[in-house]
């Protein structure tokens, strides 16, 4: 059984804290933008007939949801998260969708991934790989359970290029975001967020990343001025 780091284990003590307003707070700091970002990374999946996908640091289920909805009924998804409340959420709103046959969801951290090699048509991860602490090998076991041909498709929060929009940009993260999130939650978990996402390599560096596992024909784009960045690679 993998051990998270001590780094890891209060990562997954504050998503465990904030998970009950984890989907509200989501709509309200991202205006509901984060919506289409979720449904822009799932239209990159790729799929067979009977296929399997697995969706990492699914949270309360929002991107298992959507690729369900975009997929036939013949696919499958499995979600799996380090948090244990995170999952418990997700569950009950599976249960009360219309997929509840479709998707089944898991207690597991994103660098020791239970399941075997080569399971999975496609691999997605929404604004989780940066709360990997140990994201080589992540992206390393993403990368053993997706199958041969197989596409990973990770959305991820990034730091817009254009200069006056990156200020206003890191204003509202720093700033605002974590008052916000502080009067309906917890402020340390976000004022986290925007550390975290500072701190993440740039979009140039993370492809770097992901080609150092083993990932062939990566790329990124860039959505709503550089905001979030969609990245994809192929096993």
């Amino acid at each position: 059984m993998f051990k998270l780091t001590e780094k890891g284990e209060k990562i997954q003590e504050m998503f465990d804290t904030i998970a009950p307003r984890y989907d509200f707070l989501n709509r309200v700091l991202s205006f509901g933008i984060d919506r289409s970002w979720r449904r822009f990374a799932v239209k990159k999946i790729k799929y067979a007939p009977n296929g399997r996908i697995l969706d990492v640091a699914t949270g309360t289920g929002d991107v298992a949801l959507e690729i369900a909805a975009q997929t036939p009924s013949s696919v499958s998804i499995t979600g799996i998260d380090f948090s244990g409340e995170m999952v418990e959420l997700g569950k009950q709103k599976v249960a009360a969708s219309s997929y509840a046959g479709r998707i089944n969801m898991h207690v597991a951290p994103c660098e020791d991934i239970p399941f075997a090699d080569d399971s999975f048509d496609s691999i997605t991860i929404a604004f989780g790989i940066r709360n990997v602490v140990d994201r080589s090998q992540g992206l390393k076991e993403m990368y053993r359970v997706l199958k041969p041909g197989g596409r990973v498709v990770i959305l991820e929060f990034s730091t817009p290029r254009f200069a006056l929009f990156k200020h206003l940009y890191h204003f509202y993260f720093l700033k605002v975001l974590p008052v916000i999130g502080g009067l309906f939650s917890k402020f340390s978990a976000y004022k986290y967020l925007p550390d975290s996402v500072i701190e993440f390599p740039s979009q140039d560096q993370f492809k770097t990343i992901m080609a150092g596992v083993g990932f062939k024909n990566t790329q990124h784009h860039d959505l709503t001025l550089g905001i979030a960045t969609v990245y994809t690679g192929e096993k």
